[in-house]
């Protein structure tokens, strides 16, 4: 596997035309159908967030920071343990926090200031260190990933696939540099309960330090 900063090299190189190219040969189009801001049988709606990306919902939305993320529970157990980052948060019924659906229509409450990974689904890029949604893509060309999402397939404009290409590189480069300065910033946990190691170095579920 190479390393991170191998790997973000890569992203930053992507040439958006090319990821375009990718994007309008697969298609896609939002139903606004709600899978991907819902959950999953037994599974809780899960999108990482950047802390960033955390502080701009927070003004957005006047809320606190335990109110739009949550740390993400992988290594999380019993209410203990560590994790590496942050998950929106989700209502009581496992969906997106800022889900809401009428007459069958969903739509996000928060939609001009949503994250990277929600701008950028059902698509992803397969480079090392880059999220990847759940299962395995259902359609690829080149480097660019489709994840299975009821819009794909559908004509999508040549402009609407440079807009997405360029934040779907963008969400990459982020996505690097955000493991590089984790991994740099990482400190094994000296306080007990939950800690979230994120690129600002070591925080509590409600975002303050733990340090």
């Amino acid at each position: 596997m190479e390393s991170f900063e191998a790997e973000l090299e890569r992203a930053r190189g992507l040439q958006v035309n090319e990821l375009a190219d990718a994007i309008e040969s697969i298609g896609f189009e939002c139903t606004r159908c709600g899978a991907c801001c819902t959950r999953e049988e037994d599974d809780e709606h899960t999108a990482t967030v950047f802390p960033d990306e955390v502080r701009d919902l927070e003004s957005a939305t006047g809320s606190e920071w335990r109110d739009v993320a949550r740390p993400m529970p992988y290594g999380i157990d019993d209410g203990e343990g560590e994790t590496f980052e942050w998950a929106l948060q989700t209502a009581p019924c496992g969906d997106c926090v800022f889900y809401e659906e009428s007459d069958g229509v969903g739509a996000c409450t928060v939609h001009p200031d949503r994250p990277l990974i929600c701008r950028t689904y059902p698509f992803s890029v397969a480079l090392g260190g880059t999220s990847q949604p759940m299962g395995e893509p259902v359609d690829r060309e080149g480097l660019v990933r489709a994840h299975e999402c009821e819009g794909l397939g559908r004509a999508i404009s040549r402009s609407d696939a440079e807009a997405l290409a360029a934040t779907l590189k963008e969400r990459a480069v982020r996505e690097l540099e955000e493991a590089i300065a984790v991994r740099e910033a990482y400190e094994p946990a000296a306080v007990e309960g939950i800690v979230v190691h994120d690129s600002e170095g070591q925080k509590r579920p409600d975002g303050s330090d733990a340090t």
